[in-house]
């Protein structure tokens, strides 16, 4: 693609670029914002501005235009997210410096139209990228960042290694001294490796411990490099300043090509391995094939059911009203009516949108996906929920049913801007987003299509999510898995997805295997999961004051069979502490049998009782309209539970892929 580069003239913005070229990407244009003329630099939250009388001469060794602007704002909005949660709050802070980004950037897509990409050397910062990526949605640009969480001793070793001449122009960390300016990042390696041993300091400056100027690298035109002529200012904070630069001939020597990193890693090797070794072994056990086109009988259950628990509420089965499923209206009317509804019944509860932790969406079709997208962005702002969507048979007439978790206090969630948020931290529970095996640096599925390269890419993908939301809610807590959910597109795709999974540490938790119509994007498999942080306020023995302590849950399941054929069996996931569970309940034989069978194991699947937050009955054809009398009256509840109901392919668990229905239920 087209895109531009968001210059600071230091190594990262620089090595970024280098990045960018690599990949195939086409550099049109740098855009750098810096003080007033006759300021050396701000302080600034979000940009670098010292160095900005060289940023010129980078641009003319790229061989780009360059378009500037003064900052103006101030870091109004300091916090861990920009922009407010509801969708008339979707725009920028007044006054505010990320503001200056946005019109500088609109200067340019105004100058270069075709331009779709922003290219950012973000390496940690998370206040930086929820910012950029904020004017990047605003603007329909796509930022390429691929710095962003890498190890940074690896990192800056391979900035040396790949020709990148940068010299430090200000420093103000331990161990940092008026000496180190104009030192090239050769030369401070093994300063900056000590100080991150005895200090923590980080090697890569994203502490501010320092800031750079790249001199050369391999992107800047093969004819010219910068040399510059300077002053020395002494003091604690000390900076370099550039009294002239001038652009000189280079030598030719062609410099090694930047190290990209391996797609996969760690365990995620093993799971790609596994499912391949399936893949290619052809007595492999298939499951039960169906019809690719399956006629299902759909219960019928309360539209749009609510029930609160706690903090916590969920609405279940909104779709939009028989009236319109009669007329002609649009796929977007038609999701309209979904969040319309949702609104509504949310407000009865006090709540709105804002609120929503984790959206599942189920649609008749991928073919309307972006359509559904469209209108699903405009009701939200900043740090939208997490979500999933997948393409499933629903009946005639609805294209699309929702269902919403809910967390009825003020939470902290990631800002990853675009449709929805990869995750959501509500309370102790962590919900990530449905994880399809995009390749992170073209934003594709791999191609040739590859069921073991999607798992891997979804499992990683899954695990990066975790780890970058425990740094940025600062820690302190593990992600003990209470719930995974693969959705596939194929049944002779389910037991090499099994295999896969089965490279995973840690299998104990509720694990569904469910083939269904469609996924987003054509990919083959989706992952999504339910986490909990496990931590609890509990009375330590001796101690008169509730501490925070790190549990673990436990696991637990049992299978039954009946002498009238039916089949139960049970998987949970349940915290002692205050029984916040995830339970998948699997059934098959004669529904007319299984209500009596339910109720003797209530008590066991349930011990305190039945307190569903989420209920969602997966189920496959051939099921009648006892189906629902069963789930409704076995756990002795007269009152519609509030059940989504979701038509699959074919239901599975890790040892069976013939279940005729499976209850999945998240308490708390």
């Amino acid at each position: 693609m087209k895109y531009l580069a968001l210059l600071s003239g230091g190594k990262d913005s620089c090595y970024n670029l280098v990045h960018c070229a690599q990949l195939g990407h086409e550099l049109v244009a740098a855009a750098s914002l810096g003080p007033e003329p006759g300021k050396e630099e701000l302080d600034s939250y979000l940009y670098q501005t010292v160095g900005q009388d060289a940023i010129e001469l980078v641009a003319r060794a790229l061989g780009v235009p360059l378009y500037r602007k003064v900052i103006s704002g101030t870091a109004v909005e300091q916090g861990s997210e920009y922009g407010g949660r509801k969708a008339s709050e979707a725009g920028g802070v007044a006054g505010d410096e990320t503001e200056d980004l946005y019109q500088l950037l609109v200067t340019v897509k105004t100058h270069h139209p075709d331009v779709e990409g922003v290219s950012v050397g973000a390496i940690l910062s998370n206040y930086q990228r929820v910012r950029v990526e904020h004017v990047c949605r605003r603007l329909h640009l796509t930022a390429l960042c691929f710095l962003w969480q890498r190890n940074q001793e690896e990192l800056l070793t391979e900035m040396i290694d790949a020709g990148m001449e940068a010299i430090l122009i200000k420093v103000a960390g331990i161990g940092l001294t008026t000496s180190h300016l104009g030192k090239t990042l050769a030369q401070m390696k093994p300063t900056l490796f000590k100080l991150n041993t005895l200090y923590g300091s980080h090697i890569c400056g994203e502490g501010g411990e320092y800031e750079s100027l790249t001199l050369d690298c391999p992107l800047y035109n093969v004819e010219t490099e910068i040399v510059i002529h300077s002053d020395n200012d002494f003091a604690s904070v000390a900076f370099l300043r550039v009294k002239s630069a001038e652009l000189v001939p280079k030598t030719s020597i062609p410099y090694p090509t930047a190290f990209i990193p391996p797609i996969l890693e760690g365990v995620f090797i093993d799971v790609k391995s596994a499912t391949l070794v399936g893949q290619s072994n052809p007595e492999a056990e298939e499951p039960t094939t169906i019809n690719n086109s399956p006629t299902f009988y759909h219960p019928a259950v309360n539209l749009a059911t609510i029930r609160r628990q706690g903090h916590w509420v969920v609405v279940s089965n909104v779709q939009a009203t028989e009236s319109l499923h009669d007329s002609d209206v649009t796929i977007e009317e038609e999701v309209s009516e979904c969040f319309n509804k949702l609104t509504e019944r949310l407000a009865e509860q006090g709540l709105g949108l804002p609120q929503c932790s984790i959206i599942n969406i189920f649609i008749s079709s991928m073919d309307i996906f972006s359509r559904v997208n469209t209108v699903y962005s405009t009701f939200f702002g900043t740090s939208p929920p997490a979500r999933a969507c997948v393409g499933v048979d629903l009946p005639d007439g609805i294209r699309v049913r929702i269902e919403a978790i809910v967390f009825g206090l003020s939470y902290w969630a990631p800002a990853n801007i675009g449709p929805y948020s990869q995750a959501i931290l509500a309370g102790e529970r962590v919900f990530i987003s449905g994880q399809i095996g995009l390749i992170p640096s073209t934003l594709a599925l791999p191609h040739p299509q590859s069921l073991a390269m999607e798992l891997s890419l979804a499992s990683q993908h899954v695990s990066r999510v975790t780890s970058a939301l425990k740094a940025n809610s600062g820690g302190g807590w593990k992600d003990h898995t209470q719930l995974a959910i693969y959705w596939l597109t194929e049944s002779r795709d389910l037991a090499h997805v099994k295999r896969g999974h089965f490279a995973l540490k840690d299998q104990d938790y509720p694990t569904l295997f469910l083939v269904v119509k469609e996924l987003p994007k054509g990919a083959l498999v989706e992952k999504q999961v339910h986490l909990h942080t496990g931590r609890f306020q509990v009375l330590e023995e001796g101690d008169d004051e509730e501490m925070i302590r790190n549990c673990v849950p436990i696991h637990s399941h049992q299978s039954l069979a009946f002498p009238d054929g039916c089949v139960l069996y049970w998987v949970s996931s349940r915290f002692r502490e205050d029984n916040s569970s995830c339970t998948v309940i699997f059934a098959s034989g004669d529904l007319r049998n299984l209500t009596s069978h339910l109720q003797e194991i209530s008590s066991n699947v349930f011990p305190a009782g039945l307190s569903g937050l989420s209920m969602r009955y997966f189920f496959r054809a051939g099921l009648d309209l006892q189906a629902e009398y069963v789930l409704k009256h076995a756990f002795g509840e007269e009152g519609s539970l509030p059940m989504t109901p979701i038509p699959c392919r074919i239901i599975s668990n890790t040892a069976r892929d013939d279940w005729d229905f499976a209850l999945c239920t998240i308490s708390s």
